[in-house]
């Protein structure tokens, strides 16, 4: 009789470890599941292994909006963007998602929240890491928004599901 010990470490946040002895009486395949935010199977037989990822989530469906008109604040936003590489699907989710904000006002106030501006930053002041112009610069608003997006969600459509999830971003 032999065992078998395997150490299996998720690659994705949060880290988590999981170590798993058998007995190997079989050369059947041996099955391990590794569980935290993600899930992949790992499956390892005589010859070698295979990680068997899960497929990737479905995009939340949002209806295409273009190109703005020049000169907008969804245009400074497009420019910004696709300069990360988004792609106008991306955009797409950012404009339901600031529509549903503020309706892309630079100077929109929630007064119960506090919330300010275009990405309704809460407080409004925190913005002013992007710029001391945060209160009236669609440019700077945006800037501080997609920053914001990106670390907290990774993407506009991972706003937007959010969004549509829990009622905010």
């Amino acid at each position: 009789m032999s065992f078998v010990f395997v150490n299996v470490a998720s690659p994705y946040p949060p880290q988590t470890t999981s170590a798993v002895v058998a007995p190997a009486e079989k050369p059947d395949p041996q099955i391990f599941i590794v569980a935290s935010e993600h899930t992949n199977t790992v499956v390892r037989d005589a010859f070698g292994s295979e990680i068997i990822k899960p497929p990737e989530p479905p995009k939340p469906s949002v209806p295409a909006v273009g190109v703005p008109d020049p000169g907008t604040a969804q245009a400074i936003a497009y420019n910004m963007v696709m300069a990360r590489g988004w792609g106008a699907g991306e955009f797409d989710c950012l404009v339901h998602l600031w529509n549903r904000e503020s309706g892309w006002n630079v100077y929109a106030h929630n007064a119960s929240s506090g919330a300010y501006g275009i990405p309704q930053s809460l407080p409004g002041d925190k913005m002013a890491s992007a710029g001391a112009d945060w209160a009236t610069n669609p440019a700077t608003q945006i800037t501080w928004g997609l920053g914001y997006i990106q670390s907290r969600y990774q993407t506009p459509c991972g706003a937007w599901a959010a969004s549509e999830a829990q009622g905010w971003y």
